[in-house]
């Protein structure tokens, strides 16, 4: 036997040891599923289906009134820094702030102008409402939601799965109370064939990655760190010959 085809042979060795090792790493074992299932020590609040207050965004249009003083009513749109200009007091910050926050900030802003600075603010029109898709779909990206979409259907806006998608555990983010992200992993194979699907409807910048299936990931590695780093090029065939190139 020659000497490359010895060393194509310890290779080929190497790499499905290599293959297995990372097998047995993707795969716990049942005493060790459920610390899987969930991402240990990030910090994730416990996911909740209550209805966050809305909170304003740079392009948000706003109805801002005084009762006290009508001729400080104003329609102002939320600046892309941030903030809102009213007359008599300086800018005021507005975006990140529930409505009841908002008014809260304008009356302390106007204490000083006038006897009773009790304001009063509503949503005329709010800019885009976005989340962002990643991981193995087709174009993962900022997209503006068309209506009340679920996690599904913001998928397909972002192209669809990919075949290296792994359907049955997506993961959902959300910003949950005092601001702590919430996780949520569902199974969108599911969803895409029963009516009640577990689809998650979505909320303002949700994030919605989609993760690679293990036999993807498997074979990802196999490609980066095994056929492209090894110093020579070997190939596959029925009988597990081995045919080593130099």
């Amino acid at each position: 036997m020659s000497k490359i085809a010895v060393r194509a042979i310890c290779l080929s060795a190497a790499a499905v040891l290599a293959v297995l090792c990372l097998s047995a790493c993707a795969a716990p074992s049942a005493q060790d599923a459920p610390s899987a299932r969930g991402f240990i020590d990030i910090g994730y609040a416990t996911w909740t289906e209550a209805e966050p207050a809305y909170r304003l965004y740079p392009g948000d249009v706003l109805d801002v009134t005084a009762p006290s003083a009508p001729e400080l009513a104003r329609t102002v749109t939320v600046q892309p820094d941030g903030r809102i200009t009213l007359p008599l007091v300086k800018p005021v910050m507005a975006a990140n702030l529930t409505v009841t926050e908002l008014e809260a900030a304008l009356s302390a802003a106007y204490a000083d102008e006038l006897l009773r600075p009790a304001i009063e603010v509503s949503v005329k029109q709010s800019a885009p409402l976005k989340v962002f898709v990643g991981g193995e779909v087709k174009n993962p990206g900022v997209y503006d939601m068309p209506g009340d979409i679920d996690a599904l259907q913001g998928v397909i806006l972002a192209g669809g799965f990919l075949p290296t998608a792994l359907r049955g555990d997506v993961v959902v983010v959300r910003r949950g109370p005092g601001g702590r992200p919430m996780m949520r992993r569902v199974d969108l194979r599911a969803a895409a064939y029963a009516p009640r699907g577990d689809a998650v409807p979505l909320r303002r910048f949700d994030i919605v990655y989609v993760p690679k299936t293990r036999v993807a990931a498997v074979d990802q590695f196999v490609d980066q760190f095994i056929r492209q780093t090894l110093p020579i090029q070997f190939s596959y065939a029925f009988g597990a010959q081995y045919v080593a190139t130099p």
